[in-house]
Formats: C-alpha cells, structure tokens, sequence
C-alpha cells in the first residue's frame, strides 16, 4: 500500500487540480450510492421487476437531494474539457484529434457492457427467463448510458460552449418548462432540456475554468441562490420534491430535467466550489490523494458497473436461498427493507470490487495508468507504472 501511495504521488503533476478529481469521485460515487438505495428488484411469481422505494416511502425523499449528484459531474466535466481545450490550442492540437481522443476514452469502456450485457440477455432468453425479468434487468444497466451521450455532445461542443454564460441554457430551460407545464404544450418540447439543463453546470464548470466565482460572495450566492429556486418551484409551482424519478409519478425532475432540478443543480454547484479549498488541503496527503486518484482512474468503470454487481447479488442470493430476501428481492414498503438494504450494500461494493478488477483495463487503455489528464490550463501529462 506505502509503495502504491508513493507511485501515485510521484507520478502527480505539481499543478494537477486535486480538488477537482475528488469532485468527480464524489459525483460518481454519489450516483452509485443513490442507486443502490432507491432502486430494488422485486422477485415475484417466478420474475423480477423494478421498483423503487420512493414509491412507498416518500420520506426518503432526502436521499435524492444528497446522491443525486450529475450536477455535479457536468460541472468538473466542463471545467476540464474547457481547460483541456484551451491547453490543446495552445500547442495546435487539432479539433478532430482532440475530442477523438476525448470521446475514445470515455466510450472504450461501454463497449464491454455493451457486449457483455447482450450475450447475458441472449443467455437468459435461451435459457427460459422471461422476457419481462430480462428486460427489467437489461434495462438497469442501459438506461444511465444516456447521460454519457449527452457528455458526450457536450465535449464535443467545446470549442462553441465554453464562453457561453450559464444562464442562458437556464433560460432555456426556464421557457421550455413554462411551455410544456404552465402553458399545456407538447411534452416532447421537454426534450429539449436533456442538452440544455445539463449544458447549465458544464456552462458553469468552463465559468470556473475561465477564473470565474472566485469569491466566496458568488459561490455563496450561488448554492443558496440555487436552493431557495428550488424549494419555491417545489412548494408552490407543482414541481416534485424527489430529484430522481420516482415510478407512477406524474411529473419527473430528472427524465427530462426540469427547472427545478436545474436550480437543485446549481446549489449543487456552489456547495462543490465552496468545497474545493478544504479539498486541496486535505489532498496534500498522499494516501488520501492515492484513494481519490484510483476512484478518478476507474470513475466509468465503477459508473458502467455498479448496476451489474448489484443484479449479480440479487440473482446469486435468489437461487442461493430460494426464497426473496429482505432488502433484497422484497418490495420496498417499509423501514426494515430499508435497514436491510444498508446491510447489503457491503455486499454490492464487494461485487462491484470483482467487476471492477476484471474490466478496469478498458477503460485505462492495457496499462497501468496513475494519472491521466492535467488539472485545466496545463499541459496534459501520462505516466504508466
């Protein structure tokens, strides 16, 4: 572990943001978390479906103000893209070969999955699992892969975005909502805010790149600025107060997102910024910086996965007991599903630990990478082990 920690350390550029890498971590980590607390897989009649304790327990509902953390990820994302852009046209780096590189990272490891995932499901169906199981089970590990497509245009969008002032999407945000809510236009309209709402906080993380909210005045403002937008939306405009979908709901504030998630988002961001400086100096130990940077290196691992170690779990503990467990394959109507649950999230981490060791590799390139990318600004540096 002392010689882990110390090739971490040595391979660290001098001017690497620290701070932000444990940003990223924090937002991954986060939407694991979330995930393997408010959904459940519900064995029932020889099938397994979806559901999700929010349903039955809307006094859960502070959980997704805490894990829901894509805000979060957007904003680290577009303060590393737009530094790492403008470093790239400091040394006359191509566009293309830019985000080729860019977009080969962050979708090298989703092919796995992908692959993966459609021999398990091609398995299943051959083997007599019900269509309805398979799909339920296909379906929580494909449907996160939406906001890497929607990352993914960002990052693209680099060179157009990373000047454009983050209220202007908020704006765009706004009108949409109040056309397809306030005014009884179509719900397609909605859709519209798939790139706006999430180009708010990557709008925001290239602010920050640029030297903007310096000053704790703005970053205050900003987190209780967001929060207050927030919770008036949710009190007296109709919005709900889970920041995640919740089944049967009427109105979601994540598919697509909704002003309130926006303005959530945006506390979201001020808190993060107000963070950074307690970050960095608890950073400057290396073992605390080692744990960080090996979440960052294996960040789209652990995102693409987290699902599957849990499917692997609740299928493995199934056919071991042969019976539904509590936390497990129960519905989640109560506090003791709820207690139970805590007590199988070691197990999930442990599953998620095995994935982990198997398909790491794809996403760090065959090698054993420590650190890949500069802090925002410098020169982009790679060491291997």
């Amino acid at each position: 572990m002392r010689r882990l920690v110390a090739r971490v350390e040595a391979a660290t550029p001098p001017g690497r943001d620290r701070g932000i890498d444990a940003l990223r971590a924090l937002a991954v980590l986060g939407v694991v978390g979330g995930h393997w607390l408010v959904t459940a897989l519900v064995a029932d009649s020889g099938t397994v479906r979806g559901a999700s304790p929010l349903t039955h327990l809307p006094q859960l509902v502070p959980v997704s103000w805490v894990f829901q953390t894509l805000a979060v990820f957007f904003l680290v994302g577009g303060q590393v893209a737009a530094g790492s852009w403008a470093s790239a046209q400091e040394r006359g780096v191509p566009y293309g070969r830019w985000v080729g590189g860019r977009l080969v990272r962050l979708f090298r490891p989703v092919a796995a999955v992908l692959v993966v995932w459609s021999l398990a499901a091609g398995a299943m169906l051959a083997s007599g699992v019900g269509e309805p199981t398979v799909l339920a089970l296909a379906k929580l590990v494909w449907s996160p892969l939406w906001f890497l497509l929607v990352f993914a245009a960002l990052t693209a969008l680099t060179p157009l975005v990373a000047r454009l002032h983050p209220a202007w999407p908020l704006a765009v945000v706004l009108h949409v909502d109040l056309v397809r809510l306030g005014l009884g236009g179509p719900r397609e309209l909605g859709w519209v805010n798939v790139v706006a709402g999430w180009l708010v906080p990557y709008c925001l993380g290239a602010l920050v790149a640029r030297g903007g909210l310096r000053g704790l005045t703005s970053r205050w403002a900003l987190l209780l600025g967001g929060a207050a937008a927030a919770a008036v939306l949710v009190r007296w405009a109709g919005y709900p107060a889970s920041m995640v979908g919740v089944p049967g709901g009427s109105l979601s504030n994540l598919d697509p997102p909704s002003l309130a998630a926006v303005t959530f988002g945006l506390a979201q961001c001020g808190a993060a910024v107000l963070l950074l400086g307690p970050l960095r100096r608890a950073l400057r130990r290396p073992p605390v910086w080692a744990a960080v940077a090996v979440v960052n290196l294996s960040a789209m691992t652990v995102f693409l996965w987290h699902q599957t170690a849990m499917i692997v779990v609740t299928a493995s503990a199934l056919l071991a007991a042969g019976e539904p467990l509590p936390g497990l394959h129960t519905v989640p109507d109560g506090t003791g599903w709820v207690l139970a649950r805590l007590l199988w999230l070691p197990v999930f981490a442990l599953a998620l630990l095995v994935c982990w060791a198997a398909f790491r590799g794809y996403e760090q390139g065959g090698g054993s990478l420590l650190v890949r990318e500069s802090c925002p600004g410098r020169k982009a540096e790679v060491r291997r082990a």
